[in-house]
């Protein structure tokens, strides 16, 4: 079959047009050979572009997944026995201009960093340092609250008298507001979150810039709301007369789908069945410590019941030592269809 395109962009065969865009823009920025300088990155960054070429045309990757990549004409086959046609393509060769068209711009960093001879972008690459590179088209930064030292980031500038009024009226960039999403297990114990991030600096010329790299290291304290907001400030990027951004680091919780986060209890939905809701039964709810609590049921179960395990959700933000609940729901399943037999035998016994 030749070249797997799929597995170049480490992809199922079923990926939306999404997740092809998705794995595309993660691969290409990994392996760009601007940034990545192992000697295999600029072939691997050329698989990646023709991988891409090839799957997010909807007429080539079906040739391609008819008959592989002699399918689409490269090595002289055909269209395929079902296009009835014959196809030809063959990859161009250029992985930059395949880049510079999915991002807008041939310089590989250009949409992180912005121009450094003018005012930029106010926007940096990020990259977390626990997970991989973190995904979506937009991009911000963080960086550490600084000591109340005073200094500026810009180097020294003279003022004649009278001119303190401009020093004044320079203005900030405006706030960029990123969201990190963290699970709960993190939240419950607390968490580090390592970031690198590189934004443009001036240089002590005052006239040109360049790219500075910086590793962040940030604190999740335990029983963190989400919503929270951290404020990282003046670390954007570096322009004549104006004020660096601040950096807004917003928590959001990340999706699970064994809870739902209320405040600092956690609530668990179980699912049991018509007959375990009428006769009783035992269930075992997970907790997110990663274990597991019996309850047992007695009473008839209705959809509106509840039980609520103490001291099984999260530490409150301002007194970490005290915990939330677990409150637990129930999702009844109805049997789909009854036989004559046994809705009157329920009709006998039921009030």
């Amino acid at each position: 079959m030749g070249k797997n395109y799929y597995k170049v962009l480490g992809i199922e065969k079923n990926a939306t047009e999404e997740e092809i865009k998705k794995a595309y823009r993660k691969m290409a920025l990994k392996y760009h050979p601007d940034k990545n300088k192992a000697a295999d990155a600029e072939d691997k960054f050329k698989q990646i572009s023709e991988a891409y070429e090839v799957l997010s045309d909807p007429n080539k990757r079906r040739i391609y997944d008819l008959g592989g990549e002699e399918a689409l004409g490269g090595s002289g086959g055909s269209g395929g026995p079902s296009t009835g046609k014959t196809f030809t393509y063959t990859y161009h060769g250029d992985p930059r201009a395949t880049f510079a068209q999915f991002f807008g711009s041939e310089n590989p960093f250009e949409a992180f960093f912005g121009n450094f001879g003018g005012l930029g972008s106010h926007n940096a690459q990020f990259f977390d340092l626990n997970d991989d590179i973190m995904d979506g088209d937009g991009f911000g930064f963080l960086g550490p609250r600084p000591e109340s030292s005073g200094h500026s980031p810009f180097r020294s500038q003279t003022f004649t008298p009278g001119s303190q009024s401009r020093k004044n009226a320079l203005k900030q960039d405006p706030p960029i507001e990123h969201e990190l999403y963290v699970s709960l297990e993190e939240i419950l114990k607390g968490c580090t979150k390592r970031m690198k991030i590189t934004k443009k600096v001036q240089n002590s010329d005052g006239e040109t810039y360049r790219k500075e790299d910086k590793v962040l290291t940030i604190n999740i304290r335990p029983g963190w709301k989400a919503g929270t907001r951290v404020t990282f400030q003046k670390e954007g990027d570096q322009s004549p007369n104006r004020i660096p951004a601040d950096i807004v680091f917003i928590i959001k919780d990340k999706p699970d789908s064994r809870f739902k986060r209320e405040g600092v209890d956690v609530k668990h939905t179980a699912r049991i069945t018509l007959r375990e809701a009428l006769c009783g039964c035992v269930i075992h709810a997970p907790t997110i410590t990663g274990g597991k609590i019996q309850l047992k049921l007695h009473d008839t179960v209705k959809p509106n019941t509840v039980r609520r395990i103490p001291n099984q959700g999260l530490p409150h933000p301002k007194e970490p030592s005290k915990r939330g609940d677990l409150i637990i729901t129930f999702e009844i399943q109805f049997p789909e269809k009854l036989s004559e037999e046994a809705k009157q035998i329920l009709w006998d016994v039921l009030p």
